[in-house]
């Protein structure tokens, strides 16, 4: 063990040394972006991106899903910032055999292997936070085990600083929209990601919520054989969502209808919605050589909200489809918005009417409806940045970074499925009765199951 923690130190010591080069080199770009303002220069977006790229590139870590997660927020970085971020290695190289070794003793002790028929070597995937393994237990299930990497508590925290960077030079460049409260809700997620006791609560939570779907399905965590930092669970056999793009409409239907009843259902019946919509997130399964349903998985990133807030989604659907601008404003203030001017207020209706869009038609559409996919949002997306340009930065409130998010990617599962279905009808029928002390008491009973306390504790 002594070995493991010298080696464990030289790496720490190293990725600190970077991390340290880094902040350098983003120090340089923000004292050239504040020289620039002081003499009245134009910033050139697109070269200083260039260079943030570059001093972010040997990052092969947190910071990478916090830029997928900018990307959908109008304004909360130039653009050009967005794109250069994407395009960096969005996952860590997989750790070796020799080091899972080493990592598995620290977590489940020396005897480690016994614990398993079958461990593989190899990961069945990487990510940026861990890696997951294949495994057998001795009474021949088939497990997933998924294994954080080292020190990721300290790369978080670099990797964190570079991003209060980021934000502290967008907000020299007189950006739209103040990213103080979206920078503090990135923080918390991403930390609470590294806490796999706590994703093992989210799963027996959404185990409970879904419990009624035989379309939707969801690992069971096998207690014994996790900790902290190693999270096993029960594996799920699934196809990739993407190789349903060329199937039948209806099956593609059948799979997004799924989709949308697995991310709304839990939201609008308990507050709590599946924060990081990426594809690979979800499988699809089959029975008798047909699609059936959806595996739904990863779990680090749940995000529980106040009942009120879900009340402000509701409010805001109902005010846009009644054209009721006082419910509207309500609905707005409700979510912590502040100083709503009335330009504001029509500036942020574009973006809500282009989320709300596909709802508040009572008919079968497409999500686009007559827009292609690589269209589709950019033109409302250029309407806010330039509106709110003109009005002064407007603060987002922390809650609305992941519902927004999370909006956007349900959004993209059914561009690329090119599902024809009627919204409207299926969000109806999940806000039917809405009572948000229901919602609340749900929410907490939930949670209490689960092991997470109240809806006050997990927050």
């Amino acid at each position: 063990m002594a070995e493991s923690r010298d080696r464990e130190s030289n790496r720490f010591s190293a990725r600190m040394g970077r991390y340290a080069k880094v902040g350098t080199n983003m120090g340089g770009i923000a004292a050239k972006v504040a020289g620039a303002r002081l003499f009245g220069m134009e910033l050139d977006n697109a070269k200083n991106a260039a260079e943030i790229a570059a001093a972010l590139g040997g990052l092969k870590g947190p910071l990478m899903k916090v830029a997928q997660l900018l990307s959908t927020i109008p304004d909360a970085l130039p653009p050009e910032y967005t794109t250069e971020l994407a395009q960096l290695q969005a996952s860590a190289p997989p750790m070796g055999w020799p080091f899972v070794k080493r990592r598995m003793r620290a977590e489940l002790g020396a005897g480690w292997q016994e614990r398993f028929e079958s461990f593989e070597k190899e990961p069945a995937a990487a990510a940026s936070l861990g890696q997951v393994h294949r495994a057998v237990a001795h009474d021949g299930r088939v497990l997933a085990c998924k294994l954080q990497y080292p020190d990721m508590a300290s790369a978080v925290e670099a990797d964190l600083k570079q991003l209060q960077m980021l934000f502290s030079l967008h907000r020299r460049m007189s950006p739209a929209i103040d990213t103080r409260e979206i920078a503090k809700e990135i923080s918390d997620r991403v930390r609470e990601e590294l806490d796999y006791v706590r994703e093992a609560g989210h799963i027996a939570m959404y185990r409970e919520i879904l419990s009624q779907s035989d379309a939707v399905r969801v690992p069971d965590v096998v207690d014994e054989l996790s900790t902290g930092r190693l999270l096993t669970m029960g594996w799920l056999t699934g196809k990739p969502l993407l190789d349903y793009r060329d199937h039948s409409q209806e099956e593609r239907n059948l799979i997004a209808r799924t989709m949308f009843h697995a991310w709304w259902h839990p939201f609008s019946h308990y507050g709590v919605i599946h924060g990081d919509p990426h594809l690979g997130n979800y499988a699809v399964f089959e029975e008798e050589g047909a699609p059936a349903g959806i595996n739904l998985l990863d779990y680090g990133c749940i995000r529980v909200f106040p009942e009120s807030f879900v009340e402000g989604v509701v409010d805001l659907y109902k005010g846009l489809l009644e054209e009721d601008n006082d419910r509207v404003v309500a609905a707005y203030e409700r979510w912590g918005f502040t100083n709503l001017k009335k330009e504001v207020i029509e500036v942020l209706n574009i973006w809500a009417r282009f989320i709300y869009g596909p709802l508040l038609s009572d008919r079968v559409r497409s999500l686009a409806d007559g827009v292609s996919a690589a269209e589709y949002g950019r033109k409302e997306a250029f309407r806010v940045h330039s509106a709110l340009k003109q009005l002064g930065p407007v603060t987002v409130p922390q809650e609305f970074v992941f519902m927004d998010r999370a909006a956007i990617g349900l959004g993209g599962v059914f561009l690329h499925l090119k599902a024809e279905l009627n919204f409207f009808q299926l969000f109806n029928e999940q806000i039917d009765g809405f009572d948000a002390a229901v919602v609340r008491r749900r929410q907490d009973e939930a949670l209490a199951a689960a092991g997470l306390g109240t809806a006050s504790h997990a927050a």
